[in-house]
């Protein structure tokens, strides 16, 4: 480490699917550590010791309370007494599809208000090559204080993985690229600390890179498949059988699966950070533009199947009564951020139907006027209803109750596979 430098207190700046597990984290590793968010309801829950995302238990949130290295605040000025700040808030799209950096805006505007001397910044927000350079250090210099010299700023890449009970924080190698080596290496050091493994790279923009090439990698791929399974469609062949049968071969293959579309923090997102920035040196990122149209059009795929499944039946979609099971972006976490179930939602409701969900993570959801809450999923629910979309196949489904009572199942994760059952149509 540069000198004789040590960190022993930590801000983090956003409590969601990021921010919270390295809150946690760096309390449990003896830092002493403050949860910022400007959500005071989220604030109010943490500090309650009740958790507001599916990966923490209230448990962990109660353990770190009465450790008493943690605590939870929406005083952003609390971040003038630590060494170490960690920038972990949301980087959507605009609705022109367009990088919307107003929270790493905000978060750094806030930041420069409290800013000192000898401080490590850290940005681990997805984002666009540069954004830690162009955007974040002018922002943080209006302090007054001089990046390099005064204080310290990098990129690290969040690698965190709702719902995967696997791969955490503490055994996922962290990328680091800062300003200048010794704010490189500072970070680095306080990463160790954290994570264990490290990886270095040589500057913010190459980690900001990794992250992307990371997450548009697995778009490209679900793009790619997802392209087979519509031309699977017409050509009658089961893509699902195809997937299985080349994932049988133990070289030069990696499985991936279609799906109604993808959600989430990510995956969806990144690919058009990239995309607007590439514009600047005059490329045009075709091959990536490509499949993140093709992922976006799932969810209208989805509705129109669903339209030919219930003409099938003789029913029409205008007036019919259609349930989906899931509205997550993924199983087992209560995050709708992109979610293709929503978009779903607003597909069949434009054609007239009448629409139900269950998902025991989200209580309710508010779509562009359409105001839906979570139904208990019960038998009668389920016969009631003309057609049953699985959308996130949650673990704690009876999928068998399903397949038993459901009039019509269209399962756009093959999780109905191996449920006996005549009623189901698969993506």
């Amino acid at each position: 480490m540069s000198g004789d430098r040590a960190f022993s207190s930590v801000a983090v700046i956003g409590q969601g699917y990021v921010g919270l597990p390295l809150a946690l984290r760096a309390a449990r590793k003896g830092f002493e550590t403050v949860g910022v968010d400007i959500d005071t309801g989220r604030i109010d829950a943490l500090n309650a010791g009740r958790t507001v995302i599916t990966d923490i238990s209230d448990d962990d949130i109660a353990a770190g309370l009465k450790g008493g290295k943690l605590s939870f605040t929406a005083d952003v000025s609390a971040i003038a007494s630590v060494d170490c700040i960690m920038i972990c808030v949301p980087t959507p799209l605009t609705k022109t599809k367009d990088p919307d950096l107003t929270y790493i805006v905000s978060a750094a505007e806030e930041i420069a208000v409290h800013l000192r001397s000898g401080q490590l910044v850290v940005l681990e927000s997805t984002t666009f090559p540069g954004t830690t350079e162009e955007v974040l250090q002018p922002i943080l210099e209006t302090s007054g204080l001089e990046c390099g010299k005064d204080f310290y700023l990098a990129y690290s890449p969040e690698r965190i993985d709702p719902g995967n009970s696997e791969y955490k924080l503490e055994n996922t190698p962290k990328v680091v690229g800062g300003v200048g080596e010794e704010a490189t290496e500072l970070a680095a050091e306080f990463y160790r600390q954290l994570a264990g493994s490290v990886h270095v790279v040589s500057c913010t923009k190459s980690a900001e890179m990794t992250k992307l090439l990371e997450n548009i990698f697995r778009s490209v791929n679900i793009a790619l498949v997802n392209e087979l399974l519509l031309l699977s469609d017409r050509m009658d062949i089961n893509i699902w059988e195809v997937i299985e049968a080349a994932s049988t071969k133990p070289f030069g293959y990696m499985p991936f699966k279609p799906g109604p579309g993808l959600g989430g923090h990510c995956i969806p997102i990144d690919p058009f950070y990239l995309s607007w920035k590439a514009r600047e040196y005059d490329f045009h990122t075709e091959f990536i533009e490509l499949s993140g149209k093709i992922n976006s059009d799932m969810p209208r795929y989805v509705a129109t199947r669903v339209v030919e499944a219930l003409n099938r039946e003789e029913k029409s979609i205008n007036g019919a009564s259609v349930l989906l099971v899931g509205v997550a972006y993924k199983k087992d976490v209560n995050d709708v951020r992109e979610s293709p179930g929503l978009h779903i939602i607003e597909s069949l409701a434009e054609k007239g139907a009448y629409l139900s969900y269950h998902d025991p993570f989200i209580p309710s959801v508010r779509i562009d006027g359409i105001e839906l809450d979570s139904t208990p999923l019960t038998e009668a629910v389920v016969k009631a209803a003309d057609c049953v979309i699985i959308v996130a196949d949650h673990t704690d489904i009876d999928y068998q109750m399903l397949a038993d009572e459901a009039q019509l199942i269209f399962d756009t994760r093959d999780k109905m596979k191996d449920i006996p059952s005549s009623n189901v149509e698969r993506l």
